[in-house]
């Protein structure tokens, strides 16, 4: 049971979106979403009900990492318009009512950012300590056994001083040495940049990852490595005592968080970290470092009332206060393909969003969730994300496929006649939201509906969070939980279950549930008010 907390700030009970801009919408005809396009779209997210637009990175670069290889943190790439259209956003944004925050990746940067140029040209100058570097080990390997996020050694050789240099994700994003005031005194300076641009807070990158052991010993090993693995099978194969969530992280955020507090904004971590549950706790429980810190446990659950539980029982057990929750990112294969595709896919998405829009904390959707969409259908030769090498599974394009807007050429994210970045991966008009909008029994006015009833139970905020059993047959097929006079409940079964609670739906998944009381269709998910007696 999670203790009950007063609300004081403005990102309690928000509901967030992310927009992964080169997809959102093309407002220049290029192809490639932007700031131009995205202005225009942001009428639908205030109809939609959405709070918070995060943004993801949007800063010069070389787009090896499609943005997350930063070459300069205080300039927008011309591939998505200027500073001036960035501002002309977060006016609009403000003036519909809802908050602007945008990702920073402090954790590496582009191998073209001129630190790193400096870097490579004068082993011996100012700027070489800005990044991770280390002989190689006394036998001529590798100078420790860290893998990356995708996959594969952390280090390259930089041939002309016969020294490696660490990158925890591509050989083009090297790490930055947080162990060097320098680096967070440039990183401070980037934060005040855009926070005097009226951004309301940011995503940080790779939160749990900045300081790495100041000895960078390797990792305990906990099963043999082979290159075929799946990223995260790699990742499992180590226990991550030294290369993320080290004790010092927490002052580089406490001292974020002191420059927060002066603009009212908010702290936003990527936490990604399924296990440190007492070394994620202290960044975002002492109100002092981290606001909020991602728990994306539903990116990788069963569709069972066990897997679910244990998902959200374990960071709500062990993790005292600010918690964000997400299905579904730009990283990981949408929830509607994970659950099985077609309609049954779109039922249990949905009806998981219900569960999470109960739990204590930030939900987030990612867009095109509101839509029902699946995995955009990608073919090898359009292939473009360096993740996965040939395998197209192992890929992050399938999720990342351009919104459709409208049905005809372009699909209403770019001009007819252009070819955008990424195919649109086989999407149908019902797929559209111009479609959805237009049909009030369509995923997108469900997703409204949801949020809408979410703002007026926002007392919810301040109620302590408690499991509860129903009684009656396939009762362990139904996962419920209370929050003060609100009950959420999920049935996970392919069967339709008896539901004895009582009380008024104020929300329901299938449409006969707003009217029975009795049962629970198969995927069927209820918010419910329920009077004690």
């Amino acid at each position: 049971m999670s203790p009950a907390t007063t609300t004081r700030n403005w990102w309690d009970h928000a509901v967030g979106y992310e927009i992964y801009i080169r997809s959102f919408a093309d407002g220049n005809g290029d192809g490639i979403g932007d700031f131009i396009g995205l202005v225009d779209k942001l009428d639908y997210l205030a109809w939609l009900g959405i709070d918070v637009v995060w943004i993801t990175p949007f800063y010069s670069s070389p787009m090896r990492d499609w943005g997350y290889d930063v070459a300069n943190y205080i300039a927008v790439d011309t591939t998505y318009g200027t500073l001036d259209d960035f501002d002309a956003v977060v006016e609009r944004a403000h003036a519909l009512g809802m908050k602007v925050i945008i990702d920073i990746v402090p954790n590496h940067c582009s191998d073209q950012h001129e630190w790193f140029q400096h870097a490579l040209a004068n082993p011996t100058g100012p700027y070489r300590d800005y990044f991770i570097w280390r002989d190689a080990a006394a036998d001529g390997s590798l100078p420790n056994n860290w893998v990356g996020y995708f996959g594969g050694p952390t280090w390259t050789l930089d041939e002309a001083s016969g020294q490696h240099y660490l990158h925890m994700f591509l050989p083009e994003q090297p790490d930055l040495n947080w162990r060097n005031p320098a680096v967070r005194d440039e990183f401070e300076a980037i934060l005040r940049f855009w926070l005097d641009r009226g951004v309301d807070g940011f995503r940080i990158d790779v939160a749990q990852g900045l300081i790495k052991d100041e000895q960078l010993r390797s990792n305990p090993q906990l099963a043999p490595v082979d290159a075929s693995m799946h990223r995260w099978e790699q990742w499992d194969c180590f226990e991550h005592q030294h290369d993320i969530l080290q004790p010092e992280t927490l002052a580089i955020f406490q001292s974020w968080n002191d420059i927060a507090a002066e603009y009212d904004a908010l702290l936003l971590g990527e936490t990604y970290d399924l296990t440190s549950l007492d070394r994620l706790d202290r960044l975002v429980s002492g109100g002092d470092a981290l606001h909020v810190g991602f728990w994306f446990g539903a990116m990788h659950l069963d569709w069972t009332a066990e897997s679910i539980r244990s998902t959200f029982a374990q960071p709500i057990d062990g993790i005292s206060a600010g918690l964000g929750w997400a299905q579904n990112s730009h990283d990981e294969h949408r929830s509607v393909t994970r659950f099985g595709g077609g309609d049954v896919g779109r039922r249990r998405a949905l009806s998981l969003a219900v569960l999470l829009a109960g739990l204590p904390g930030m939900p987030f959707l990612y867009q095109g969730e509101e839509l029902g969409l699946a995995n955009g259908i990608i073919e090898a030769e359009d292939k473009l994300d360096p993740v996965g090498g040939d395998d197209l599974d192992a890929g992050r394009d399938g999720n990342r496929t351009p919104i459709p807007w409208e049905t005809g050429d372009g699909m209403g994210f770019s001009e007819p006649g252009v070819t955008p970045w990424l195919p649109f991966g086989g999407r149908t008009e019902a797929d559209t939201a111009a479609a959805q909008r237009n049909d009030p029994d369509s995923m997108v006015h469900r997703y409204r509906q949801l949020l809408r009833v979410r703002r007026t139970i926002s007392h919810i905020a301040d109620a302590e969070f408690e499991w509860i059993e129903l009684s009656g047959e396939s009762s362990s097929d139904v996962v419920a939980f209370r929050r003060g006079d609100i009950v959420f409940m999920a049935n996970v079964s392919s069967d339709a279950t008896p539901s004895p609670l009582t009380g008024e739906v104020l929300f329901a998944t299938n449409d006969e549930g707003r009217e029975s009381r009795t049962m629970l269709a198969p995927d069927e998910a209820r918010i419910v008010l329920v009077l004690d007696p």
